[in-house]
């Protein structure tokens, strides 16, 4: 929860530049999980700062622009592979040395 006198506080460490506020590395560390439920419920962006030099954003992630089900149409909609094809990748297949057996523990 945020409260008016962390608003006030805030604007004492924050610099806004229009809609991207910046910020330092030390007080994104220390506020990390505020600016995260204000990039995901209001939409804000962050330019973290290491001595006063920008060195990453964080804003909110965009939507996926191709979705697994565009990805299935486009996959169902391209032609068949012909038998020679598969051949040849079966053929590949088979020169393939086999990957030894792991000694981690499953």
């Amino acid at each position: 929860m945020i409260r008016l006198a962390d608003l006030t506080a805030w604007g004492e460490i924050c610099k806004s530049d229009f809609m991207t506020l910046r910020i330092s590395a030390t007080e994104t560390v220390r506020r990390f999980s505020e600016l995260m439920n204000r990039v995901r419920y209001r939409g804000e962006s962050f330019v973290v700062e290491r001595g006063g030099k920008p060195i990453c954003e964080i804003l909110p992630a965009l939507p996926p622009k191709f979705s697994g089900r565009d990805l299935a149409d486009l996959l169902r909609s391209l032609p068949k592979p012909d038998e020679e094809y598969l051949a040849g990748v079966e053929k590949l297949a088979a020169k393939q040395s086999t990957v030894a057996e792991s000694r981690w523990p499953r």
